[in-house]
């Protein structure tokens, strides 16, 4: 089984270490505050008050120790360094971090981090795509301009194959299931019939997306 340290314990390092322990891994939560830490305490493995800045308490962390570093830090400059520096010389096997610039991804991406997370961005983009079209129910954005969608099957699709629609070749992305009754057909064969009610996930770059959702 896996096993989480989360560093800073805010709206965002909380629903990760939250979701984290309730399916069933092991999660350390960490923060300089207080509150936080007894807030918390009840939702995972364990939580542990520590001043990141202090290279000596974050001794006592056993950092080296877990499968996975979450870097939930994006106010703190340098504590979210400090952290995922230690993080990366104790060896944790994946480190992943929360920015909210620009600037402070790169600077992340430079330490070796191996996932860089914008979630105002994401939530941003997301929101913006749901709003911008009657079809999209919702959006999911991931790096290098790519995005799943779940949309309302447009009226022109129904009673139509993925073969009969061409739909790699004309639309450029990727039907990866079907949503009907429920239940979701996970990647449908060429020869499946779309029908009405069904909703499609789709997955693909942004601007091909767009192109969908604006059927």
């Amino acid at each position: 089984m896996k096993s989480y340290i989360v560093f800073g314990c805010g709206r965002f390092g909380e629903a990760v270490a939250k979701t984290l322990y309730e399916l069933g891994y092991d999660v350390l939560a960490v923060d300089g505050d207080l509150q936080k830490i007894q807030d918390i305490t009840p939702y995972v493995t364990d939580a542990i008050q520590c001043d990141i800045l202090d290279e000596s308490a974050l001794d006592e962390l056993g950092v080296s120790n877990f499968d996975v570093a979450v870097i939930a830090i994006g106010a703190n400059l340098e504590a979210s360094i400090i952290s995922t520096i230690y993080a990366k010389e104790q060896g944790v096997k994946k480190v992943v971090a929360k920015a909210t610039s620009g600037l402070q991804g790169t600077v992340l991406e430079k330490l070796g981090v191996d996932m860089v997370i914008y979630p105002e961005r994401e939530m941003g983009t997301r929101l913006a795509h749901i709003l911008a079209s009657n079809s999209i129910i919702d959006y999911a954005y991931f790096s290098n301009d790519y995005g799943i969608i779940e949309i309302v099957i447009p009226e022109k699709w129904i009673g139509k194959t993925l073969s009969e629609i061409d739909f790699r070749n004309k639309y450029k992305a990727t039907v990866i299931a079907i949503k009907r009754n429920g239940k979701f057909i996970i990647t449908p064969v060429s020869d499946e019939k779309f029908l009405e009610g069904d909703n499609l996930v789709i997955m693909g770059n942004e601007k091909d997306l767009v192109v969908i959702e604006s059927l």
